[in-house]
């Protein structure tokens, strides 16, 4: 296992909501220290859900500058706009509609009536991504000859699916297999709804930070083969590498198969 990974547990899906919260909190003060301003990638499901829910109820998320921090998603249903089952919807109602974000840092993926299918979704993402990108790239000194395909992605949160699914880049699927682009459409999903469009492996990865936030038994599984060095194609969670750091954090259900030698405590 790279010596970047690292493996937490914690006692309860509360508990690693909380702490998931305030670790992201602290995270975005940092790097605004830093740099100014901050990104994030949001993920859906239930801990990730829970986890902005989480940061709205924190007093310590007045310190930061939300109208500083730019919110990125790793996948989104395509379904219409106002759809429950849309990830912007739920992390709208979990946070953002609970702190003075600047509307223009939202980035949202297209919905079904916004766009004619799931590619041109993507295909819009692609151009969001770039221009973003090209703006960073243009202000940096220190930037590379050439702008790359994705901005700065500070932290990049994900969710486990008991099939090891991440994002929505499943087993076996054309997603996972796809290069040269950082959002791809999905059709046929084997989890309803079948369409959506997702971040590839390769803008993932660009991340400085990977957070892989996973709670519950039918996660564990998932969790040991994402740990095992497993083929990325088959176990596409153990593809997913950030440049700086990537974290394990999990309740003690989801963590059950994985061996105490990788398990880390930290603050």
């Amino acid at each position: 296992m790279s010596s970047n990974i690292r493996v937490t547990p914690h006692p309860s899906f509360d508990v690693l909501a909380a702490t998931t919260a305030a670790r992201l909190i602290t995270r975005l003060l940092d790097v605004q220290s830093e740099r100014g301003e901050a990104t994030v990638v949001l993920t859906g499901g239930s801990v990730g859900i829970a986890t902005l829910a989480a940061v709205a109820a924190s007093p310590a998320r007045l310190a930061v500058d939300w109208g500083k921090v730019n919110f990125w998603f790793g996948d989104d249903r395509f379904v219409e706009t106002g759809s429950p089952d849309r990830n912007l919807r739920q992390a709208s109602e979990a946070l953002l509609d609970h702190i003075p974000v600047d509307p223009a840092r939202v980035h949202a993926m297209a919905a079904s009536d916004t766009a004619a299918d799931v590619d041109e979704a993507a295909a819009l993402y692609v151009a969001e991504l770039a221009a973003a990108a090209a703006a960073e790239w243009e202000n940096d000194d220190a930037s590379p000859a050439q702008a790359p395909a994705v901005p700065r992605f500070d932290v990049l949160l994900l969710g486990l699916g008991p099939d090891a699914h991440i994002a929505s880049l499943f087993p076996e699927m054309a997603g996972i297999r796809t290069k040269g682009t950082p959002a791809v459409g999905v059709r046929n999903s084997p989890k309803p709804p079948p369409e959506r469009v997702s971040l590839t492996l390769e803008a993932i990865n660009s991340a400085q930070e990977i957070w892989i936030v996973a709670a519950g038994a039918d996660k564990a599984a998932a969790v040991g083969l994402g740990l095992a060095g497993a083929s990325e194609v088959q176990v596409p969670a153990s593809g997913a590498r950030g440049v700086n750091k990537t974290l394990w954090l999990l309740d003690e259900a989801a963590a059950a198969k994985v061996p105490g030698a990788l398990m880390r405590r930290e603050p």
